[in-house]
């Protein structure tokens, strides 16, 4: 662990790309996929998203850390307040500035202590305009953080690089999923059971204050122990890498459907959800991580403007023949961003209607599945 004014730090890319910046966290080498995140606010969200889970997360805002870090003591409904895990998710940090002296009433440390304390690498000092243009340009790319007081070997890296596969391919779900059940409200009116795969602290709030009991089961939880729970409704949460290496959660999802329990799907859920009934997914060239994300509502005129992080999507011409139908589409790239289904009760989003941080378009995402519970 360190906070040294010494730290020197290395970026580099898979094409070549090399940032040389000053060093925070955890002195260590690093293997990650970098990408970036153009919000303006919300860091602490961000970092502790498990979505971020072997990423490293460059900030295109250019100071980052001006309102500090808050203490995980700070509770709303029984979760941190300003963070949506226990714990910094993101495999590094990437900015242009990190505020040494943050100015908040609710700050209980810079965010440079923060990286120390939780031994997460970070690199300051760097052109984020020109890495973010590289990857806008060429795609999200694997590349490896070094944090070092010393010298380092930058043809050494590249070697390591060029044998290095994509990061986020693979079943990553298992590494943030919970591994153990977690219950949340005990007296709520409706019981919604939660498929963990690096769920938001900001979607089980969102549950929690509807009055619904929230019980947090891991991922691959067999279906038979899932309806032990009395379940009115399923919902799949966000998580990260490919979610075609999500081993048996689509037979859980299909004998859901088969059972008739409600379904809701945000972010990663709509991608295990659509898969689950025949459609496809693929990578973007360098993902949705923002909180305006313009989606247009099919059929109507109505533009939403929501959060996202995300790199997978569903493929919207695989949707015919699955029962499911188009229901958002990005305005920016026409991409799938919503599924509903006329045959069964489910529907799943590809943004974040809890939108912690973000705006709150869509947060009567969650009043429609309270509904269909209820049968409306």
């Amino acid at each position: 662990m360190h906070a040294d004014d010494k730290l020197k730090a290395a970026l580099v890319l898979r094409d070549g790309g090399v940032y040389l910046g000053k060093g925070y966290g955890k002195i260590g080498t690093y293997d990650g996929e970098a990408v970036f995140c153009t919000g303006m606010v919300g860091y602490t969200e961000s970092m502790t998203d498990p979505s971020y889970h072997k990423q490293f997360l460059t900030f295109t805002y250019p100071l980052i850390g001006n309102y500090g870090v808050s203490s995980y003591d700070r509770k709303d409904h029984g979760l941190p307040t300003s963070f949506e895990s226990d714990s910094i998710k993101a495999r590094g940090i990437v900015a242009h500035e990190i505020c040494k002296h943050p100015s908040h009433w609710s700050s209980s440390k810079n965010l440079a202590t923060w990286l120390s304390d939780e031994n997460v690498p970070g690199i300051a000092g760097i052109d984020t305009r020109s890495l973010t243009k590289r990857l806008r340009n060429e795609g999200v790319m694997p590349a490896i953080l070094s944090v070092y007081n010393d010298d380092i070997d930058i043809e050494k890296i590249k070697d390591r690089l060029a044998h290095m596969g994509d990061p986020t391919n693979n079943n990553l779900v298992s590494d943030v999923s919970t591994p153990v059940t977690i219950t949340y409200n005990d007296s709520g009116k409706r019981t919604v059971v939660v498929l963990d795969c690096g769920v938001k602290n900001g979607i089980i709030k969102s549950l929690v204050k509807r009055n619904i009991r929230v019980v947090k089961v891991r991922y691959n939880t067999p279906l038979d122990i899932i309806e032990s729970y009395n379940p009115d409704g399923i919902l799949i949460s966000n998580g990260p890498g490919n979610p075609e290496k999500v081993d048996t959660i689509q037979d859980t999802i299909n004998g859901a459907i088969s059972n008739e329990i409600p379904i809701f799907g945000i972010c990663m859920g709509i991608q295990l959800l659509s898969l689950s009934q025949g459609a496809t997914t693929y990578k973007l060239k360098y993902g949705h991580r923002s909180q305006n994300q313009p989606c247009i509502e099919n059929g109507t005129k109505r533009c939403y403007i929501t959060s996202q992080n995300h790199g997978y999507v569903v493929d919207s011409d695989s949707l015919e023949g699955t029962g499911l139908d188009l229901w958002f589409s990005n305005a920016n790239d026409n991409s799938c961003e919503g599924v509903i289904s006329k045959r069964d009760k489910a529907f799943a989003v590809q943004f974040h209607p809890e939108a912690c941080p973000g705006p709150r378009d869509t947060d009567h995402l969650f009043d429609k599945f309270y509904d269909m519970m209820e049968g409306i």
